[in-house]
Parts: structure tokens; C-alpha cells; sequence
């Protein structure tokens, strides 16, 4: 038996979306610390140039690119960039996400109700459809859909971010089984409040709501996040498949 480092991505090619900052800063630099080449992708690309910058001095392992993931053509050519600048393609997360509005559901426009799902579940679709021929040619992948606590209970005043991310939890599950016996693994977290950026686009009121419901007492924060996918990320991660991962400090359990 070898000896071997315990989750090591050393030689496998990740692409984070959302990457620019948050969550998805945490997880770029959560791959590059166990070794992988990762791209940055962000429809922010010059916040991705510099988080990748500060992340990898040199960029030897990291790529940043630029990409609107409501749009086929962009996540397409980003797929494109990747395997041209890193050979293939190995690790997918899907982290690019927005809050929406928060307000009733009344109140809620059929154009921001688009705005949210365009971005949080077609985003993920059209993510998982560009990378997908990459990984079925390798007979390799991991998938990893950053969902929310919102998607499995629902927050109120946050029906379309809650209503999404229900959905990418079960495009997940269904995914999961089309492609597990072709060496492709799909799984999604659940994180309840995290300390990011994307809290500004709340209310105090509605941070607090979320914050009462944790036992921890709480909010988490964005290298816990990371640490979940990059067990989800790795070789070790073998039998778990079309999973959603509770990581919100005992909201749910479920």
C-alpha cells in the first residue's frame, strides 16, 4: 500500500464560479492549497485577476476568467480557455449565486424572479452541460452545487433564492444517477448564513431571522465551506453521490 496525501488535488483542474470573492474565493484557494490548477471564474474578472493574483503569486496554477454563467456561449468558452491553458478538466463547483430580492413574495417582479433563477439554477445547468463532454471523455469527475439551508426549508422574503436553490439541490440528485457509473460524482452543500459579500444584499433583520434559527449560534464561515468541498473535490470521495450536505451549524439535520 502507498502512502499518499490524504485529499490531495495535486494534477486535477478545478474551475470555481463565483470565485471572485466569498465563498468562492475560499474554495479556489481552499484546490490550490491541495494542490490543483484552478480557474477563477467570475462575471467580475477583474476582482478574479486580482483574488487569483493574491492567491497564486506567479499564476503558474491559476487562470481567472471571465464569464456570465446565464449565457450558453460564455460557459462554453470557458470551458474552451480552461482546457486550452490546463489540458482538461477534472473539478466543477458551481458556487456563482445572488440573494435577490428580499421582500414578499407580492412585491416580488416576474423580471427579478428571472434575474434570481437565470443566475442560481440555470447558471448551474448551463455549467454542468459545458463541462459535462469533458469529463464523460475522462470517465472522471466531481461536481459540487453550492445549494443553501434556504433551498431545503425555505426563508421568507426570499421565495425566488429559496425556490432556486431547491432546485439546483435536486437537478444534483438527478444528475447524480444519469452519470455515477461513468466515474462522475454530483453532490450539493447546504450552507445556512455565511460570513460573505452576498450579506450586504439583506436586510439586518433578515441576517438575525437567519442567525436565531442556527443552535451553533453562529454564522459560518466561508474556509468551512471549503473544507466540505474539497473532501467532495477529491479522489476520496467515492461513494457519496447525489448527496446534499448539511453544513449550516445544526439548522437542519436532514
Amino acid at each position: 500500500m502507498t502512502t499518499r496525501s490524504f485529499y490531495s488535488l495535486q494534477d486535477k483542474v478545478a474551475i470555481v464560479t463565483g470565485a471572485a470573492r466569498g465563498i468562492g474565493a475560499a474554495i479556489a484557494e481552499r484546490l490550490l492549497n491541495a494542490g490543483a490548477q484552478v480557474a477563477l471564474a467570475d462575471a467580475d474578472i477583474e476582482e478574479a485577476r486580482r483574488t487569483a493574483a493574491a492567491l497564486d503569486v506567479g499564476g503558474q496554477r491559476s487562470l481567472a476568467v471571465a464569464v456570465d454563467v446565464t449565457k450558453r456561449a460564455q460557459t462554453e468558452s470557458m470551458v474552451r480557455e480552461v482546457v486550452d491553458r490546463f489540458g482538461t478538466i477534472h473539478i466543477l463547483v458551481n458556487n456563482a449565486g445572488i440573494a435577490g430580492p428580499n421582500k414578499p413574495l407580492v412585491e416580488v417582479s416576474e423580471e427579478e424572479w428571472d434575474h434570481v433563477s437565470d443566475i442560481n439554477l440555470k447558471g448551474v445547468f448551463l455549467c454542468c452541460r459545458a463541462v459535462l463532454p469533458v469529463m464523460l471523455k475522462n470517465r472522471y469527475g466531481r461536481i459540487v452545487n453550492i445549494a443553501s439551508i434556504a433551498g431545503k426549508e425555505g426563508n421568507p422574503n426570499l421565495a425566488p433564492y429559496s425556490a432556486t436553490k431547491a432546485g439546483v439541490i435536486c437537478l444534483t440528485k438527478a444528475l447524480a444517477k444519469e452519470v455515477c457509473t461513468q466515474g462522475i460524482y454530483v453532490n450539493s452543500l447546504t450552507p445556512a448564513v455565511i460570513e460573505t459579500p452576498i450579506l450586504k444584499q439583506l436586510t439586518q433583520q433578515q441576517i438575525d431571522y437567519m442567525t436565531s434559527r442556527i443552535p451553533m449560534g453562529r454564522v459560518g464561515k466561508p474556509s468551512e465551506v471549503a473544507a466540505l468541498v474539497h473532501f467532495l473535490a477529491s479522489d476520496d470521495c467515492s461513494f457519496t453521490n447525489g448527496a446534499c450536505l448539511d453544513i449550516s451549524g445544526g439548522r437542519a439535520t436532514y
